[in-house]
């Protein structure tokens, strides 16, 4: 019987974002069960930030395939993904945006295979939103599963008509081994141009209206002419960048607040701070948070769709109210009383990322799912992994990280 084939399905514009680095971890995972994988991108021709993705896919040991998209009506990107399932005899489709569900209703009427989605939640609300939408809302009544990232996205997928047996509550995960719990050194903080007498703040996101970053910085010049030793570095490209270093220059922050743009590795900002801080107006279960409890940080993030699932108010972590500036504010001079409560909520969050959210877990339960769609695949899938197969693919993603984090901590990254 032919080995089970997923293929991984999604539209990315640039260097991608929290999906992507789900995505890119799973084949790995899948491997151990004796799954075959590979990663299939749509996106725009000659786009140079699909570069950076397969440099992640190489050091995630994934196989990553680039289709070029040039729009709604091009029909080339039908015809080639069609050749791809049928070249590589797909057995599971696993869309996670709206185009690769419709993408695979479609093509599924050609090649038989099974459908699975992921709802990962809408990022930036456009005039195009409400469209994508109702595609998203009609594909997944048709497909046989359906993962969501957080309960709200869970509850949104029951009230769209998909049969709660076909829906599941997967939680986003990562992969603890890569991210370092030692505490910021001077070399750290002097990547990004502090010295060690800062408390330095961390955020990492597209910089677009819904990612709150003019509150945080708001909430920083505040503290800032308080007198508290702090700095803020923002991390992260998007069509809000002039407006965010204008709004720095005009509090007269440009000593205090960065915007270092895109990191490909953030885990070397999570390693200079000392308290990451989410103040997203719209989420879904965010990784970012997640890298940073792992990373051993300090967390304050607003209350939207997944927080509070992750987060717990005043035990891993502090939560507030979206889109309130004062209450950002508060919570932030709340941390920086004293070092033990952030080292106390930073132990917590750690605690709370082994317990609940460790990769290994997650694709247990996506293989899980995956072992539902059919009677064949149940029988060809393993409950659990192979042994053999994982002693082989630990020692090689082993040697990925280390060169991988060789790699990062070389890059300088002051701007």
């Amino acid at each position: 019987m032919n080995t089970p084939f997923v293929l991984h399905t999604r539209v990315v514009t640039g260097t991608g974002g929290g999906p992507e680095k789900t995505i890119l971890n799973s084949p790995r995972y899948l491997r151990k069960y004796g799954i075959d994988c590979a990663c299939l991108f749509m996106r725009p021709p000659g786009d140079p930030g699909f570069a950076t993705l397969e440099k992640k896919a190489a050091a995630s040991g994934a196989e990553i395939i680039g289709i070029d998209d040039r729009g709604p009506t091009d029909w080339r990107v039908v015809r080639d993904c069609l050749r791809i399932c049928r070249d590589r005899n797909v057995t599971i489709w696993h869309a996670h945006d709206y185009k690769s569900n419709a993408l695979g209703l479609l093509i599924s009427r050609f090649h038989r295979m099974h459908l699975v989605t992921t709802a990962h939640g809408w990022v930036r609300f456009t005039t195009r939103t409400p469209l994508y939408y109702k595609i998203d809302r009609f594909c997944m009544k048709w497909y046989e599963k359906v993962i969501c990232v957080s309960q709200d996205l869970y509850d949104r997928s029951v009230e769209c008509g998909v049969p709660k047996n076909r829906v599941h509550q997967i939680d986003n995960a990562i992969v603890l081994d890569d991210y370092s719990v030692a505490p910021p050194t001077l070399a750290d903080k002097a990547r990004f141009g502090f010295d060690s007498q800062r408390i330095l703040l961390g955020a990492v996101g597209r910089l677009s209206e819904e990612k709150g970053f003019h509150h945080l910085i708001n909430a920083a010049s505040r503290l800032i002419n308080e007198g508290q030793p702090i700095g803020l570095i923002i991390a992260g490209e998007g069509h809000l960048r002039e407006q965010l270093q204008q709004q720095i220059n005009e509090l007269e922050l440009q000593d205090h607040v960065r915007l270092v743009g895109f990191l490909s590795d953030p885990r070397k900002l999570y390693r200079a701070i000392d308290l990451f801080v989410l103040s997203s107006l719209r989420e879904g279960l965010p990784n970012v948070v997640l890298e940073a409890m792992a990373s051993n940080r300090a967390v304050i993030a607003t209350k939207c769709n997944g927080i509070p699932g992750l987060v717990k108010n005043g035990q891993n972590g502090f939560v507030i109210p979206v889109d309130d500036e004062e209450a950002l504010y508060q919570a932030v001079r709340k941390c920086l009383l004293t070092d033990e409560l952030r080292s106390q909520m930073a132990n917590a969050g750690r605690n709370t990322v082994e317990d609940r959210f460790c990769f290994d877990g997650r694709m247990k339960k996506i293989v899980g799912v995956y072992r539902q769609l059919s009677e064949s695949l149940a029988s060809r899938i393993p409950e659990t992994p192979c042994a053999s197969l994982c002693a082989s693919d630990d020692a090689r993603n082993h040697s990925l990280r280390d060169v991988s984090a060789e790699t990062a901590c070389a890059i300088p990254v002051l701007r």
